[in-house]
């Protein structure tokens, strides 16, 4: 049996071996990250079947009760069994693949080794088939029960998993068999699917960490640029953000372009990258025509023709506004093995905040330069309270909840988003209008969990409906702020929007404290301040409403007798694509 214990040992170290090389591969910690998807799923069959194969032939034959030495089975002679680690990668494909990877991977291990047996033991294929389904379930349980990441029980799973192959055994080829190997088996496959499921999840969890930091920083970084890119693409204030970016993320050199020229580059290769010559690597301009980011690994594919650049490697990325490219964020390499994939999910996420700050800059500059003042002062500028708030709350999640984080960094893109389209237009669709307030809410609510509850009513004909950005977003921000006080719980807002003949009704109804007598008539004709703002928001909104629809257009604000207050917006009903 000890004989046997450490004939085990060696084959499983192999493959613990060959793990451990596995993850550490860039494509593969993708493939974890992402397999819920279909095309990961088919990978990991693929990885896990492969490993299981090479136990069937890497495994120990048993003839008559007696170790046979060997090295590679290749084919079982008749009446000979052999110990091996097939069981170990099924559970682990179980584990890691979930219920449809643990089967398909049991059904190629157990046909193999059906096959390698000359068509003796067509047990193996049941007993492997229902091992990977088990295992698959479990993992189903431990993902319900927040249990993904205990050791123990991987150990516990892979000794379960290995008792019910031994009884397979025991039944259909004998106790004397099952008595042999049972204990080595159980043992060695407990603890390899211990260690295997530990380099997994450690390897992930370091991947996590590294996210979470690197998220940190992009937020960091998102508060430290927003004043610069509010001036616009320039020179100066792309040289302010690439030393910016570089002072974060410690990389050989950061450079930005326009679509002719460059803007900005800091670090290795700046005597020959000077700002104000034309785009000079093949790689910028490549992405400058498809819009599409691309990565270097050598000096070659960057294509600069300086031959004492020491640039090796390259992320480059566009930069958008408006659905166009207006230029482009490098990030250099001098290292080209220090580029893996979380420096390109870095760069993803700074492109797309960087975009989002030129149109916002942009959307500001065209601001200032509108003649008619009212619609100037209701086009969209980013609160910088709650911007900061947002930031905030965000980075205080990633710690405890990244995929959180992630979420909340993406709606608060497409906050910004619904902002710069609402400084762009003077009337949106409606759709547009709910999917900027569910940005908004699922920011706030991440803000406060489960202090407020918001239901939105409407109808799916009236999605294509045209109403001024921000009409709803404004009234359910101001019942957010102000009509519930400092009640910490039970605060409900309803959302209604319906059509009444020729006209779109919009209304927002509370369960709050309601609106002081002496402010009532206020609302919507003239400021009223309190400690929670300027009180312009109301007063430009029914103003807005005037100004598009005359006397059509109308804010109207009052308490209910049971409490709380109602907003009523009545506009004209305009459908996308009809007369206006």
């Amino acid at each position: 049996m000890l004989d046997l214990f450490i004939l085990m040992m060696e084959r499983v170290g192999l493959i613990i071996l060959l793990a451990f090389l596995l993850v550490n591969v860039t494509y593969f910690k993708r493939v974890l990250e992402n397999r819920t998807q279909l095309s990961s799923k088919v990978i990991l069959i693929i990885v896990f079947g492969l490993f299981a194969i090479l136990t069937n032939f890497t495994g120990i034959e048993i003839t008559g009760n007696q170790i046979v030495p060997s090295n590679f089975l290749t084919h079982i002679s008749e009446n000979t069994s052999i110990a091996n680690a097939r069981t170990l990668v099924i559970s682990v494909a179980g584990l890691v693949g979930g219920p449809s990877v643990g089967t398909t991977v049991g059904g190629i291990a157990g046909v193999h080794r059906f096959l390698q047996g000359s068509g003796e033991g067509s047990f193996y294929i049941f007993s492997s088939l229902l091992i990977g389904l088990i295992s698959g379930l479990v993992r189903l349980l431990l993902i319900k029960r927040q249990w993904q990441n205990k050791a123990l029980i991987y150990a516990l799973v892979g000794i379960l998993m290995e008792s019910i192959q031994m009884i397979f055994v025991a039944f259909f080829s004998g106790t004397d068999l099952a008595k042999m190997i049972a204990g080595p088996m159980i043992m060695i496959n407990g603890i390899g699917t211990f260690i295997f499921m530990s380099i997994i999840n450690v390897t992930l969890k370091q991947e996590e960490q590294a996210k979470a930091v690197q998220t940190h920083d992009v937020l960091n970084l998102a508060a430290q640029t927003l004043p610069y890119f509010r001036a616009g693409l320039k020179r100066e204030s792309s040289q302010a953000v690439a030393e910016i970016i570089q002072r974060y993320t410690k990389l050989a050199a950061i450079s930005m372009t326009d679509k002719h020229q460059i803007l900005a580059h800091v670090g290795a290769g700046s005597d020959h990258h000077i700002p104000e010559l034309e785009v000079i690597t093949e790689l910028s301009k490549k992405v400058l025509q498809t819009g599409e980011m691309l990565i270097a690994h050598s000096k070659e594919q960057i294509g600069c023709k300086n031959p004492d650049c020491p640039l090796a490697a390259a992320i480059v990325i566009p930069l958008f506004a408006h659905e166009q490219v207006v230029g482009t964020l490098k990030m250099y390499f001098t290292d080209e093995s220090k580029l893996t994939y979380v420096e390109e999910e870095l760069a993803e996420g700074l492109a797309t905040i960087f975009s989002s700050q030129i149109e916002l800059g942009e959307a500001e500059e065209r601001s200032r330069l509108l003649k008619d003042a009212e619609i100037k002062s209701l086009q969209a500028q980013v609160n910088p309270h709650f911007f900061f708030n947002a930031i905030n709350t965000i980075s205080a999640l990633m710690r405890r909840d990244t995929d959180q984080a992630r979420s909340l960094l993406l709606q608060l893109s497409n906050y910004f988003r619904g902002n710069l389209t609402g400084a762009r237009q003077t009337k949106i669709l409606l759709s547009q209008e709910l999917q900027h307030l569910a940005a908004y809410l699922q920011l706030e609510q991440a803000r406060f969990p489960n202090r407020y509850q918001i239901d939105v009513k409407t109808s799916d004909v009236l999605e294509n409906a045209l109403i001024p950005p921000y009409a709803v977003q404004i009234l359910v921000e101001n019942a957010i702020k102000h009509a519930f006080a400092n009640r910490k719980e039970d605060n409900y807002v309803e959302v209604r929007i319906f059509s009444n003949n020729d006209a779109l009704i919009l209304q927002v109804e509370d369960n709050g404290v309601g609106i002081k007598a002496d402010l009532l008539p206020k609302l919507g004709k003239q400021a009223v301040v309190s400690a929670k703002g300027t009180g312009t928001a109301l007063e430009n909104l029914n103003r807005r409403l005037h100004s598009l629809y005359g006397e059509t257009g109308e804010l109207k604000a009052e308490n209910k007798k049971t409490g709380g207050a109602i907003f009523t917006i009545t506009l004209p009903l305009e459908l996308k694509g009809g007369e206006e």
